[in-house]
């Protein structure tokens, strides 16, 4: 076998070199794909088996190229053998099988971190928190996880290619002391990078935003997708995708945290009844919180507020009421639409502008000129 493996070691090299970079380029697009094909309560369980297994054919397809390398290297035509094939046996039977236990290990720590982890982090967040909803909580369970997750992949990856290189020989202590001084190197010409993370650091601290979450950031408000140490992903209403960095951000605006407010401007027109149209706008709000579909997102019924403005076109009314996160945009849709049916039904008038233009006199000298 290890006289083949020397004869095609060069196709092994080219086509395992290939499949390794598939996996690592289309791994998520195969796990979405069959993710489309897998019911909903398992689809977690499924990803961590499609997860498990891509690692297990990284891990043998890399050794499969070492062993090619190897073979090509010692055996191949018109050269000596540096390794001898009882050498390969032995440096199996002996390192070869410590880098496979650490391989395996380092497998079935990302397993376990992977299935411990999220009720780890969601029994700490479990505690309540002064005006925290439970849908709150969950969005920040999944940003720390993640968070962590990604963390906790890079810290097992690290530790495995190091305890690997001691077992081959290699001295890890040279390595350690030049990490050292690459990250001292690397700092002082990274300073936006290093900004990144500590901005990163005290948004997941100070729990400014979550996955989920609706937020205006460094001007650009939408749905938060992602959050990291580096930086921020937003898509907006169009569906574009913002990727801005941590250190950018200057102020950051949740628009879904604990509550969120119905804040509407009602116009009518000037001849309008004002305490006729306010008693429709209160009992328009009072039947739509009666309803059970709407029962469930108010948390106070919407009610007017003030006559907020004497406008250039019509009276300003505005309306007020706190809703649960994320809800604000379909409840203050649904009013805005009842009340343009309460008001044609009752004559009230939306105003809309416009401009009257008089040739000659204007209406009060023309009355002042009849009366003489």
């Amino acid at each position: 076998m290890w006289a083949w493996l020397a004869d095609n070691s060069l196709w092994i090299l080219i086509i395992f070199a290939f499949l390794v970079v598939a996996l690592l380029f289309f791994g998520d697009r195969v796990r979405q794909l069959i993710a489309r094909f897998v019911p909903e309560d398992k689809r977690e369980s499924a990803g961590s088996r499609v997860t498990i297994t891509f690692w297990v054919l990284e891990g043998v397809f890399a050794l499969l190229m070492i062993g090619a390398f190897v073979a090509m290297v010692t055996l191949g035509d018109g050269t000596t053998p540096l390794i001898t094939s009882e050498d390969v046996k032995q440096w199996l039977a002996k390192t070869g099988v410590a880098i496979v236990i650490i391989l395996m290990v380092g497998i079935v720590l990302w397993s376990a971190l992977k299935k411990l982890l999220p009720p780890l982090v969601a029994s700490f967040m479990a505690r309540p928190v002064p005006g925290e909803s439970k849908e709150g909580i969950k969005r920040r369970v999944n940003t720390l996880t993640g968070v962590f997750l990604g963390l906790g992949r890079i810290i097992i990856i690290l530790i495995a290619i190091l305890m690997i290189l001691s077992e081959i020989g290699v001295s890890i202590g040279p390595i350690l002391a030049g990490f050292g001084i690459v990250g001292i190197a690397v700092g002082f010409g990274a300073q936006y990078l290093i900004k990144d993370l500590i901005a990163g650091i005290f948004i997941l601290m100070e729990n400014q935003y979550r996955i989920g979450d609706v937020a205006k950031v460094a001007d650009v408000s939408g749905l938060v997708e992602q959050v990291n140490l580096r930086k921020t992903v937003l898509r907006d209403i169009d569906g574009i995708v913002h990727h801005i960095p941590n250190g950018e951000i200057r102020v950051s605006s949740n628009m879904s945290r604990h509550y969120a407010r119905v804040n509407l401007n009602i116009s009518v027109a000037y001849n309008t009844d004002l305490d006729f149209a306010i008693e429709i706008i209160n009992r328009v709000c009072r039947e739509m919180a009666e309803e059970e579909q709407w029962k469930k997102v108010l948390r106070t019924v919407p009610q007017v507020l003030r006559v907020d403005e004497l406008g250039d076109s019509g009276i300003d009314i505005k309306v007020l009421g706190d809703v649960k996160p994320l809800e604000q945009w379909n409840v203050m849709g649904e009013l805005r639409l009842r009340l343009k049916k309460a008001f044609d039904k009752n004559g009230i008038e939306i105003p809309y502008p416009h401009m009257k233009v008089y040739f000659g006199n204007s209406p009060a000298e023309e009355k002042t000129v009849k009366k003489k």
